[in-house]
């Protein structure tokens, strides 16, 4: 009897390891991680830099951890209205319940707190963003995720790691300019994001910037925040404005094309990692020039 109700006991974890897997949404890790690895080579002057103990600290925490309290929170408080949502039959969970996942979410949460003594001070108030947003996008009594226009600014929590990583490596702020730029490019992302959840959250009374414009005009505040972002970054460097220039052009491909844009969102993992590993290869080449590991 000891050895069935290992099994069992057993089955339960992997299951419940499996599930918080899937709610971790494995697809968009580096959403939050990739932005730390950005803000250090961003921030690095040498070599040694890139490799200091608190950058992989905070690239441990935001990979899997922040991924949990994140999503965590967002399908405990959207666990009614996803009902509705075709996403969460097909790409991912529906919430599941139980005090076990409860507390992993809350444990993910906690877990943040030891980066506050790892960091120095010039970071703290991007973690402590971070957490806010991370918890009040979806939490009552903010939930930012409801009321237009909030939902999109609100996701400049996604950049809060970089900014976090860049103050954690450097010792000081990035450049106003590229925060700014960031910022914006998230807040189209998360909108862009929104579109294929229109008639869902409308069937659903939630109501977002995307509902709020409807899909075509969506489509034109998405390209303006983006092409908004791509001229914040240019004027930090014309090469970054240059590659962040392609996602105004994706949008309006997109939304004059036959493609679905529940069909083009799911190609902005690959994108997003595309032009992240352009960008750090770019602010790594400013330490260890080509030429020099080249034969």
């Amino acid at each position: 009897m000891a050895a069935v109700g290992t099994d069992q006991s057993t089955s339960t974890a992997t299951d419940g390891l499996r599930y918080l897997f899937v709610l971790s949404r494995p697809r968009f890790w580096f959403y939050l991680a990739g932005p730390v690895v950005v803000g250090v080579a961003a921030a690095a002057e040498t070599v040694p830099d890139l490799f200091l103990p608190v950058g992989f600290a905070l690239f441990g925490y935001f990979l899997l951890p922040a991924n949990v309290l994140l999503y965590g929170v967002n399908d405990i408080f959207d666990a009614e209205i996803d009902t509705e949502n075709p996403k969460k039959t097909e790409r991912e969970a529906r919430w599941q319940g139980g005090p076990a996942v409860v507390a992993s979410v809350v444990a993910s949460g906690l877990l943040a707190v030891p980066l506050f003594a790892i960091a120095p001070t010039p970071a703290w108030p991007w973690l402590a963003g971070f957490l806010l947003l991370a918890v009040e996008y979806s939490a009552p009594p903010a939930r930012f995720k409801t009321t237009p226009l909030l939902d999109s600014l609100s996701n400049g929590l996604y950049i809060l790691p970089g900014v976090a990583a860049y103050a954690a490596v450097a010792g000081g702020q990035p450049p106003a300019l590229a925060v700014a730029g960031a910022w914006l490019w998230t807040m189209g992302m998360h909108t862009f994001s929104a579109i294929p959840d229109i008639e869902p959250d409308r069937r659903a009374g939630i109501r977002t910037t995307a509902t709020w414009l409807g899909e075509r005009r969506t489509y034109g505040y998405v390209a303006a925040c983006w092409l908004a972002a791509a001229v914040a970054f240019g004027v930090v460097d014309p090469r970054l404005g240059a590659l962040m220039a392609v996602y105004p052009i994706f949008v309006a491909w997109v939304a004059g094309s036959s493609v679905a844009v529940d069909r083009a969102y799911w190609w902005f993992p690959a994108l997003n990692t595309a032009v992240g590993t352009l960008f750090t290869l770019g602010l790594l080449w400013r330490i260890v020039p080509p030429t020099e590991v080249l034969p």
